[in-house]
Parts: structure tokens; sequence; C-alpha cells
């Protein structure tokens, strides 16, 4: 946080704030950032899960079976922190490891009937906390919200 910047302050950030910051667009995605992360691990944690378990479990169910690469393109999970993540997961029996028939060296990771329902409870979990965080939003404004950040983050992700 820049120093002496009140946006933590209850009641009185935005006021502290000069206007010419609180109209960087750039700032504002910055801050609704740190603010989303903050309410989705925190409300993820009480439900005793992590965002890296649903994306693993939201990739196996919509694209199916996976080697431990593929999971880690798919979520861009780091391959380094995917052993772990996938770990914490098999000892929930959320998902399966098999050798994989086409190289016994690596692994096929596929979501077990467990892992579907733990998927289906986190769902419900992070519409929840995505009421919460768009809270001052229309269901218009928040689809709109949403076409729009996809859009922007598209853009910034595609291929040069």
């Amino acid at each position: 946080m820049i120093r002496g910047e009140a946006a933590d302050v209850p009641g009185d950030g935005a006021q502290k704030t000069p206007d010419r910051l609180r109209r960087r667009a750039s700032r504002l995605l910055s801050q609704l950032a740190v603010r989303s992360d903050r309410l989705i691990t925190d409300g993820l944690a009480r439900d005793d899960a992590r965002k890296w378990h649903y994306a693993v479990l939201a990739s196996l169910q919509e694209y199916g079976p996976a080697s431990q690469a593929e999971l880690s393109r798919r979520s861009g999970i780091y391959r380094s922190d995917m052993v772990g993540v996938l770990n914490e997961l098999a000892a929930r029996d959320l998902v399966e490891r098999s050798p994989d028939p086409g190289d016994r060296r690596r692994n096929v990771i596929t979501i077990s009937a467990e892992g579907r329902r733990r998927l289906q409870r986190l769902d419900e979990v992070l519409d929840d906390l995505h009421d919460e965080l768009l809270a001052p939003l229309s269901p218009a404004e928040r689809d709109h919200f949403v076409q729009l950040l996809t859009r922007l983050l598209d853009h910034h992700t595609r291929p040069s």
C-alpha cells in the first residue's frame, strides 16, 4: 500500500484518496483484486478448501481426466505446486490417480464421485461469496461487469 493512503480506514478511505488515484482503472482493479482474493480465500477456508482445489476439480469436471502437467496448464497452478494440491485432493478422496496407459511414468488424474459432490458444494460457496463481492451491483450490472473483465483479460492474455 502506498504510504499515507487510507483505503483500509473504514468510512473515510474514499475521502482521503486523491481523486486522480480513484479514477485510475489499474489502481481500482488492483485494490478490488486484493479484496476479492481475501474474501474468496477466507470464504473457502471456512469450508476447508482452497482456490486451487476448486480450480483442479472444475478443470477435471469440465475437460475430463488429465496428467499433472495438463492440469497445471489448464488451471494456472505451477507444476511444482500441483503435486501438493493433488496430494491434498487425493487424501480427501476427491481425485483418483492411475498410471497413464500410454506412458507408465506419469499419472492420469480423474475426479471422483466425492470430488463431484465437493465441487458442487464449492460452487455454492463461491456463488455466495460473489454475491457478497458484487453486492452493490444489480444482476444485469454483474453480468456486464464480468463480460467487460473477460474481454479485458482475453485481450491481455492472447498470444501475440
